[in-house]
């Protein structure tokens, strides 16, 4: 069957009706074009490469003053890259402070930029930065490092006009304080940090915050109507002679003898969650955790309430944190404490709660306040019936020596099926302090 058109013809050029559906050749022809335009997906292998001591790194710079290197050059030294001369200098002793002088031939003026200096201390250090390379004749993508991970900002100074040792005395002084890069990063974090972030941010500023003079003012002139207590700074007298943590004399349950909300304070338990994560995901606990805690994860399975669970991991937690803080800085060196990682408020309080020596090394009287704290957090974890032979290993001291710090808690041990038990009785009898006699 023939096909049936439509067709008009006038003064000899024929004319067909076009179709619902054709096109016109002017849009075709930018269809075409379009099509042209569109760049073909390529399956690349991509390598990440990492930083390699005898290499360095890409450098990324840039002028502030809009300064083209190319743009004056004559055309046979851009093709031979001969318009610039870019150099790198390093630090001597401070192999990670690098400096870019860029000179472009013909002309008295260097560009220099340095990575540890001016700009490069407004908080971009925080962030990382990497070159991309992608090869289509390997099809292959390479992302290797910016050198320091940083980007150099070069300012022009006229060439042999050194800077005088006055003038570089200043500039090193522009280098930002620890406070100050503190503060600049918490500028940061709230800015386009993530909720959490910010959360911490918030709660590690609030402990470092200092009191306001003002507040310190009136703060003096209401203490002088204050009426002492001389019960009080006795009892107060008698547990720092003790070197024990927060107790409670008239308790009478052992939940209440020594209160957990004093030793783990209210907004540290979300900075100890890393042994609950690792139930969630069904992971092992690694060997880097103390004995006594990984001998007690079973009892973790048995509870049903969620937040008791995520109580008792916080627990353990915490007691590795105190552990692993005593084998850092005490006199023998212990490698898996070495790489242990501190939340940054958990770090701080330590160092305030257990100062170390110029050596970083605990005192005597420091080390027995943090085994104190130790213990009585195993008798939270054990429901206050503990086996102590597992923590006397982790803490790296004597049965008897154990012995001594349970009975100064006010602990009494008991026989049964034979194993020797710590509890802790109530209401406390605390064994009388002996006084040093004066030679």
């Amino acid at each position: 069957m023939a096909e049936d058109t439509k067709s008009f013809e006038l003064e000899d050029n024929h004319y067909s009706e076009p179709d619902a559906n054709s096109q016109s050749p002017a849009k075709k022809k930018k269809k075409s074009e379009k099509k042209k335009k569109r760049v073909p997906s390529v399956n690349a292998k991509i390598q990440v490469l990492s930083n390699h001591p005898q290499k360095t790194p890409p450098l990324v710079c840039y002028f502030p003053s809009g300064f083209d290197p190319h743009k004056d050059a004559n055309e046979e030294a851009v093709e031979e890259q001969d318009s610039v001369r870019a150099r790198v200098y390093r630090h001597k002793n401070k192999p990670n402070r690098m400096q870019l002088v860029v000179s472009p031939t013909g002309s008295n003026v260097d560009f220099v930029g340095t990575n540890y200096l001016g700009e490069a201390t407004a908080g971009k250090q925080h962030c990382s930065y990497g070159l991309g390379v992608l090869d289509k004749a390997t099809q292959s993508l390479k992302i290797v490092p910016i050198a320091s991970n940083m980007i150099f900002r070069l300012d022009p100074r006229i060439r042999g006009s050194d800077v005088s040792e006055m003038e570089s005395q200043s500039v090193e002084n522009e280098e930002l304080s620890v406070q100050e890069k503190a503060e600049k990063m918490r500028e940061l974090t709230n800015l386009y940090g993530t909720k959490k972030s910010i959360n911490q941010a918030k709660k590690l500023h609030s402990l470092k915050q200092e009191d306001d003079p003002d507040t310190k003012k009136d703060l003096d002139g209401k203490m002088k109507n204050v009426v002492v207590n001389k019960e009080a700074l006795e009892s107060t007298g008698a547990q720092i002679a003790r070197n024990i943590p927060t107790y409670n004399v008239s308790a009478t349950t052992p939940r209440e003898a020594y209160p957990l909300d004093k030793i783990i304070l209210k907004g540290e338990w979300s900075f100890l969650e890393d042994i609950y994560s690792l139930l969630q995901e069904e992971a092992e606990i690694s060997a880097k955790y103390p004995s006594f805690v990984r001998n007690r994860i079973y009892k973790l399975q048995d509870v049903q309430d969620e937040e008791e669970k995520k109580q008792l991991c916080s627990i353990f937690s915490y007691i590795t944190h105190l552990i692993k803080y005593k084998d850092q800085h005490s006199m023998g060196d212990v490698a898996s404490a070495k790489s242990h990682k501190f939340p940054s408020m958990i770090r701080q309080k330590f160092s305030s709660m257990f100062p170390t020596s110029e050596a970083r090394r605990l005192s005597t009287e420091t080390i027995n306040l943090l085994i104190s704290h130790v213990l009585v957090l195993t008798l939270f974890a054990d429901e206050f019936s503990s086996d102590p032979s597992d923590i006397a290993k982790d803490l790296r001291t004597s049965p008897y020596d154990l012995r001594l710090h349970f009975d100064n808690l006010g602990c009494k041990f008991i026989r049964k099926n034979n194993l020797s038990l710590v509890t802790l009785p109530t209401p406390l009898e605390f064994p009388e302090l002996r006084q040093k006699r004066r030679r």
